[in-house]
């Protein structure tokens, strides 16, 4: 019987193994460039442009870092990658989660591993940091649903919970051409590296 192909070609020219992935099949141009183009909310937003995955990564970074002052910039690399697996397997909502079922989460994992390995973090997170990025996309799940997606604050607020507001002071939904997103994603992630310690 013949095998299903379980990789995908990068534009990099890696050959990514979705099923063993290794950190160094891993690049940032791709992570930047994939999620440049992954649409959030299955791309039920207002707007002439989606709302891309790489766009929601840096909003959750400047977040993590409004909810974290003097945090290193080691943790403010996780946010921003938090969601980089993404870039080859998509952005499922919830629902569609749970329809898979754990097999994604698996997926998921193995590739939230490689990306840790390939840019120093470690494969788990430290329990307080995981929280802390996952309060930070709450927050910003919260400003795309009532900015973006259609929700009224009431809705917004039972889904996803009502934000600090001195947290959100300021922050509006930006909507631009991939390829404008993509190079801040990889600005981004190029400062964040340059402030790790080596």
């Amino acid at each position: 019987m013949k095998q299903s192909r379980a990789w995908q070609r990068m534009l990099s020219g890696r050959r990514l193994d979705l099923l063993d992935p290794t950190p160094m099949d891993i690049e940032i141009e791709d992570i930047a460039h994939g999620l440049a183009f992954v649409a959030r909310w299955n791309g039920q937003t207002i707007g002439d442009w989606p709302y891309s995955v790489a766009e929601h990564s840096l909003l959750v970074e400047e977040i993590f870092g409004r909810l974290n002052p003097g945090i290193t910039a080691r943790w403010r690399l996780a946010a921003l990658l938090h969601d980089a697996p993404e870039y080859v397997i998509g952005d499922m909502i919830s629902p569609v989660k749970a329809a898979v079922g754990p097999g994604y989460g698996a997926l998921d994992d193995r590739l939230t591993a490689a990306v840790h390995l390939r840019f120093g973090l470690p494969i788990t997170l430290p329990a307080p940091i995981k929280k802390e990025i996952k309060r930070a996309d709450r927050i910003s799940a919260w400003l795309e649903a009532v900015q973006i997606a259609g929700f009224s604050r009431g809705e917004a607020d039972r889904f996803f919970g009502s934000p600090n507001g001195t947290i959100v002071s300021g922050l509006k939904i930006r909507l631009r051409a991939p390829v404008e997103v993509r190079a801040e994603f990889e600005h981004r992630h190029a400062t964040l590296m340059a402030e790790m310690p080596g």
